[in-house]
């Protein structure tokens, strides 16, 4: 039996179009061939779990029997991956053509990396900036919520959180990369630990991506593998669970990694700033409930009126079911 070389994990909640999209690109790529896949369906109760069987019999499918977040449900999985790399997918990503095989070469050619991620592109083809970041000090945090960042895009002390001063077509290694989809060495995670199941959902990939640094292990940005991301497909079921959830990852990052450096009278200010940042975004969730929902543009446009065909990040479409060989 020949080795499997990539565990691909995919947490699913809510999302079964997306999901059978994101699993049809995946699949489109020759490389995936030689890898096992992994859906944990966290109790979404809306027909996943049953398309997951008839459609894509190779899936290796876990159905919870409730929402137990992305961290842990991603746990439940890692220890069983017997590929060389984990790759996190999520269910509203569009893998363009030879994504997954390009990341495993580079991670095979560049043995000091321990985790890389893609360029991921909004459905409207803008660059997602949250796929290569830094670290979010106080001085990248301060730039950043006080949108100095968004008035300085190139400067790089003022810009260096998304690192938009940067050419987003440059490899470059970065702090942390997204979580959306991102690619990581078994034997790192063996020595790292797994995800943070005190981040329900949000944080988690940069707290893995300082995990992986602090390790002694290079994380880079590779944009000659393109993705597609839609983004928010499910917190958008529970826009003020998801921004509670939000800042606790952030809240759990800060207290984890960074309060150490500061005096206790100071991190409570930071952990005030925060949670008036979400009782803010709580508020304008609230009243996004009055305006009705702007359709996404770009690769995901079709989606409900062809839920079978994936549009490709080149353009093209990747029809049809998964593999017919069963695990």
């Amino acid at each position: 039996m020949s080795k499997v070389r990539a565990s691909i994990v995919i947490v699913n909640w809510k999302t079964p179009k997306l999901l059978a999209a994101a699993l049809r690109s995946l699949l489109s790529d020759s490389a995936v061939a030689g890898f096992e896949i992994w859906v944990v369906d966290n109790d979404s109760g809306d027909g996943s779990v049953e398309m997951l069987k008839r459609d894509f019999p190779s899936v290796i499918t876990i159905a919870n029997t409730e929402n137990v977040g992305f961290g842990r449900a991603c746990n439940q999985v890692i220890p069983q991956c017997t590929g060389d790399y984990v790759i996190l997918v999520n269910p509203d990503t569009v893998a363009g053509p030879n994504a997954v095989g390009t990341m495993v070469a580079f991670m095979d050619a560049n043995p000091q990396c321990g985790a890389v991620g893609p360029k991921v592109l909004n459905p409207d083809g803008t660059l997602q900036l949250s796929c290569r970041r830094s670290f979010p000090d106080l001085w990248a945090s301060f730039f950043r919520l006080s949108y100095l960042s968004f008035l300085f895009p190139k400067h790089p002390l003022v810009a260096r959180y998304n690192v938009t001063y940067a050419d987003p077509d440059e490899e470059i290694e970065v702090d942390a990369l997204s979580g959306a989809f991102m690619l990581v060495r078994k034997s790192v995670v063996d020595k790292i630990g797994l995800l943070d199941e005190d981040i329900f959902m949000f944080g988690e990939d940069i707290d893995w991506c300082w995990r992986v640094k602090q390790a002694g292990w290079q994380v880079r940005y590779l944009p000659t593998a393109v993705v597609h991301h839609y983004h928010g497909a499910s917190s958008r079921f529970r826009r003020i669970g998801s921004t509670i959830n939000l800042h606790k990852g952030m809240e759990v990052f800060y207290r984890k990694h960074m309060a150490k450096n500061y005096w206790p009278i100071f991190n409570l200010l930071v952990y005030a700033a925060i949670w008036c940042r979400a009782g803010v975004f709580i508020v304008l969730s609230y009243l996004q409930r009055f305006f009705p929902e702007k359709k996404q543009a770009g690769v995901f446009e079709d989606m409900d009126e062809n839920p079978d065909h994936a549009v490709t990040s080149s353009g093209g479409t990747v029809s049809g079911g998964g593999r017919n060989n069963q695990n």
